[in-house]
C-alpha cells in the first residue's frame, strides 16, 4: 500500500472510538437494497431502517447481497455524509459464475482446461457486477474436491490442486482487472479457508480430519496461488479441521496465512460461522465465539453480529487486547484503500452505467463459447456424432428438454432468466427444418409421468437418433446438497431403460454439478456428453457441439466412478502394497469386492471428433540437476477428423520416498489446436520444486531419485518415460 494511503489509514484508526472501530468488523444482510433471501436464511435479520441508522452510527462496514446502483448510492450517501467520520461502506455478493449473463458453473469452466476462459469470464462477469453496485464478490470458491457426493463440488475446479490453482489465479486476475480502483474492479475473495472441500463422507459442514502434509499439498496451494495473484480477501469455512473449527483456527488465520504467506488483507467469515462455534461445541457462548475468533485473526463477522455485541466487553475487560481488534480494522480499512474507495466512496454506483444494456451481446457470444468449450464428450460408439442439420429425424426426450428452471446451476441468483437459452430452443435454431425435431418429456426430475415412457418411446422408435436430456435437477448440487448417490433419478433411468430397448440410437446430455456414476442404458449410450450446468446460452452451445459447429474439447475435471460406493475417489490417490495389476488374479489386492480400483472414465478424459495420436515424451536429459530444470517434448499428430483441440497433459510419479506418493500427479496441461494433418509438438519444463512434497516432519523438500512421467490425454493414459533428479 502507497505510504499515503497507509497514512491516511492510520490516521483514521487514532480518531476511531471502539465502537466504530468494531463497526468495521461487521458485514450484514443488505436490508437497504432488494436481497437474495432464498440463498441465505434470515438469521439475525435488521429491516432496512435499523440498517440505515447503524450505518449512520459508524457501526457497519460492509453490506452483502444486496444489489441496485441508485439504492446502494444512497447507503454510500449516508455512511459517507452522515456517520461521524465518513467512512465508505463495503458492498460484497455472492456472483459466483456470472451475473445477469450466467456463465457455466465453475466446475464445468475447469473442464475447459483452459485458464484464460476463466479469466474472461470473470472479467465480464465483474464489469456486470459492479455496474450493480458491488465491490465485491464472494468468489472464487478454490476448495479441492474429491469426494463427489459433496454438493459443493460445482463450485469447485474440480479434484486436482494443480488444475485448481491454475484456475483460482486466473479468476482473481478477471475479476479483479489490472487496476484495483477501476469501476470495473471487483474484489476477489479465495473461499473456504481451509480444506472444506473434503469434508467426512462428502456431508456439507461436517469435520475434516487429515494429516498436516496433505493440508498443505493437497488443499492449500490453490489460496497460495490466489494470494500471489492479488486476492486481498479470504472467507473463513465452516467446517473444523482436525478438531478445530475454521473460524476460530489461529494456525491457518494467523501462522499460515499471515505469519509464513504475508497475507495483507483481511479475512471474513462465512454465513455465521463464528457464530456457529457455539454449535461445535467450541465456545461457550457468543462472547466466547467473538474472543475465539478475533483471537485467530477472523477480522470480518457475516451477518451474526456477536463481534457488535461483544467485542466492546472483551477489549474493556482485557479478555482481548486492543492491538488485536486495531489489526483486524487496519486489514479492513487497508483494502477499502486499496480498492479506491476513500478517494472515490460512489464507485461502482452509477445508475446510468447500470442501465447500459450494450455490452450484452459480446457476453453473450463470451458464454455460448464458454459453454462449448466446457462440454466434455465421454463416449461416440460408432461415430453417431456430430449429427446432421437436414435429412435426419431427431427425438429430444427427457425432462431437460424444453426445461428453463434448471439451465444456471447453483448459486445463480442475479442471473437474467429472461435470457435463457434451453436445449429444444438451441436445437430449432440449428436445424435446417425445426420440424424434423420431436419432443417428449417422457417423466418428471424424480416421478414419471403418465403415459410418459409410452409417449418417449413412440418418439424414440420414429426418429433416427435419440438425444436423452437427463441428470440432476439444479437443486441437487450446491450448498447443503449431498448426495448418498451420486446416480441418474431412479424416474429417469427407467425412462433411459425404456428408451434404449426401443433399438435407435441414443445420445445422452447429461446435466450434473458432479461426477455421476452412470449405470445401465446410460453407461451403454452410443455417445455420452456431459453439459453440466453451462448458463445463459445452454441451448446454443450443446446445439454447436452436436452438429460439429464446434469440435468438443473439454476433458473431465473429476474422475467418473464405476460406483457411488467408491467415493473419495480420485486419480492422484497413493500408492498401495498390493495394488491392483492386469496381469495378476484379483484376490487379496487394492480393490473392492464387485469392482476394480478404477473409474469409469478418468481425470483428464475426453473426446472430441478430431483424432490425435501421442508419441513416446521425449526428455533432455535423463537426470535433472538439483538446481537445474528438465524439459520434455511430445510430438502430436491430427490423426482424423476435423480441425480440433487437443489437452495434453504431464504427470510425474516419484518412485520411491520418504512419504508414499501419489500414482500421478499433474503438473502442467496445454490446450493445442491443430487441422487435419497436422503435427505439433508440446512442450513442458520440470524443476525440482515440482516434485517436492511435504516429508513426514512437515517440512516441503524433494528427494533425489527416479521419477516416472507421462505426457498424455489423461491420467491414465500414456507412455511412462523415466529420469532422476540428482543430489545437491
Amino acid at each position: 500500500m502507497p505510504m499515503d494511503l497507509h497514512a491516511r489509514v492510520e490516521a483514521l484508526i487514532a480518531q476511531m472510538t471502539l465502537e466504530e472501530k468494531i463497526g468495521q468488523l461487521g458485514a450484514f444482510a443488505d436490508a437497504v437494497r432488494p436481497f437474495a433471501f432464498e440463498v441465505n436464511p434470515e438469521t439475525f435479520a435488521r429491516d432496512a431502517e435499523q440498517v440505515r441508522g447503524q450505518i449512520r452510527a459508524g457501526r457497519v462496514g460492509a453490506l452483502f447481497n444486496g444489489v441496485g446502483a441508485a439504492e446502494g448510492r444512497e447507503a454510500q450517501r449516508i455512511a459517507v455524509e452522515e456517520s461521524r467520520l465518513g467512512i465508505p461502506l463495503l458492498f460484497g455478493a455472492d456472483v459466483i459464475h456470472g451475473m445477469r449473463t450466467v456463465f457455466p458453473i465453475p466446475l464445468a469452466e475447469a473442464a475447459s482446461f483452459e485458464p484464460e476462459l476463466a479469466r474472461r469470464t470473470a472479467r465480464a462477469t465483474a464489469v456486470e457486477a459492479t455496474a450493480a453496485g458491488l465491490h465485491w464478490t464472494f468468489a472464487p470458491m478454490v476448495d479441492v474436491a474429491r469426494d463427489q457426493r459433496w454438493g459443493r463440488v460445482a463450485e469447485t475446479s474440480g479434484e486436482d490442486t494443480h488444475l485448481a490453482s491454475a484456475f483460482a489465479v486466473a479468476r482473481v486476475q478477471g475479476f479483479q482487472g489490472e487496476d484495483l480502483t477501476a469501476p470495473d474492479s471487483l474484489l476477489a475473495t479465495l473461499k473456504h479457508f481451509a480444506a472444506y472441500g473434503a469434508v467426512a463422507a462428502g456431508l456439507d459442514y461436517s469435520s475434516t480430519d487429515m494429516s498436516p502434509q496433505t493440508l498443505r499439498e493437497v488443499h492449500l496451494p490453490p489460496f497460495q496461488a490466489g494470494i500471489a495473484a492479488g486476492a486481498l480477501t479470504l472467507m473463513s469455512s465452516f467446517n473444523d479441521i482436525n478438531g478445530v473449527p475454521a473460524s476460530a483456527n489461529r494456525e491457518l488465520l494467523t501462522d499460515i496465512l499471515r505469519g509464513q504467506w504475508d497475507f495483507g488483507g483481511f479475512v471474513v467469515s462465512d454465513y455465521t460461522s463464528d457464530f456457529e462455534l457455539i454449535a461445535h461445541g467450541y465456545a461457550e457462548d457468543e462472547r466466547d465465539a467473538a474472543r475465539l475468533s478475533l483471537h485467530a485473526g477472523l477480522d470480518m463477522s457475516l451477518q451474526s453480529g456477536i463481534y457488535a455485541r461483544h467485542l466492546a466487553g472483551l477489549v474493556e475487560s482485557g479478555a482481548l487486547p486492543l492491538a488485536t481488534l486495531d489489526e483486524a480494522v487496519r486489514r479492513v480499512l487497508r483494502v477499502k484503500a486499496a480498492v479506491g474507495l476513500f478517494d472515490d466512496p460512489y464507485r461502482c454506483l452509477d445508475p446510468a452505467r447500470e442501465a447500459d444494456a450494450s455490452h450484452l451481446p459480446a457476453h453473450d457470444a463470451l458464454a455460448r463459447d464458454a459453454a462449448r468449450r466446457s462440454i466434455v464428450m465421454l463416449k461416440n460408439a460408432g461415430d453417431v456424432l456430430p449429427l446432421r442439420k437436414a435429412g435426419q429425424r431427431i427425438a429430444l426426450i427427457g425432462p431437460f428438454g424444453e426445461d428453463r428452471d434448471n439451465i444456471g446451476g447453483c448459486w445463480n441468483i442475479f442471473g437474467d432468466r429472461s435470457r435463457d437459452v434451453d436445449l429444444a430452443s438451441g436445437l430449432r435454431a440449428a436445424l435446417d427444418d425445426p420440424d424434423m425435431l420431436a419432443i417428449v418429456r417422457g417423466c418428471d426430475f424424480e416421478a414419471p409421468l403418465a403415459g410418459g415412457i409410452e409417449a418417449a418411446v413412440a418418439a424414440a422408435r420414429a426418429a433416427d437418433v435419440v438425444l436423452l436430456a437427463i441428470g440432476e435437477p439444479e437443486d441437487y448440487s450446491g450448498e447443503a446438497q449431498s448426495r448418498l448417490g451420486i446416480t441418474i433419478p431412479a424416474a429417469q433411468q427407467a425412462l433411459a431403460e425404456a428408451v434404449a430397448a426401443a433399438g435407435t440410437p441414443v445420445v445422452a446430455l447429461l446435466r450434473n454439478g458432479r461426477a455421476l456414476a452412470l449405470h445401465g442404458a446410460v453407461r451403454d449410450a452410443q455417445a455420452i456428453l456431459v453439459t453440466w450446468f453451462l448458463g445463459t446460452q445452454t441451448g446454443h452451445a450443446v446445439a454447436d457441439v452436436l452438429f460439429g459447429d464446434y469440435s468438443p474439447s473439454a476433458r473431465l475435471p473429476v474422475s467418473f466412478p464405476l460406483d457411488s460406493g467408491q467415493q473419495p475417489y480420485f486419480y492422484n490417490h497413493a500408492r498401495s502394497g498390493r495394488p491392483e495389476l492386469p496381469d495378476q488374479p484379483w484376490a487379496f489386492k487394492n480393490r473392492w469386492r464387485e469392482i476394480p480400483h478404477a473409474p469409469l472414465y478418468p481425470f483428464g478424459h475426453g473426446l472430441g471428433y478430431a483424432r490425435f495420436e501421442y508419441g513416446a515424451p521425449v526428455l533432455e536429459s535423463d537426470t535433472l540437476r538439483w538446481d537445474g530444470t528438465l524439459t520434455v517434448r511430445c510430438a502430436i499428430r491430427h490423426a482424423g477428423g476435423p480441425a480440433g483441440e487437443e489437452v495434453a497433459q504431464l504427470y510425474i510419479h516419484d518412485r520411491v520416498a520418504s512419504r508414499v506418493r501419489p500414482v500421478r500427479e499433474l503438473k502442467g496441461f496445454a490446450k493445442l489446436r491443430l487441422e487435419p494433418g497436422q503435427a505439433t509438438e508440446v512442450g513442458f519444463t520440470l524443476t525440482r520444486h515440482d516434485l517436492a512434497f511435504h516429508d513426514a516432519h512437515n517440512r516441503l523438500t524433494a528427494e533425489p531419485g527416479e521419477f516416472d512421467l507421462w505426457v498424455a490425454p489423461s491420467a491414465l493414459a500414456g507412455e511412462a518415460v523415466r529420469f532422476r533428479l540428482l543430489a545437491p
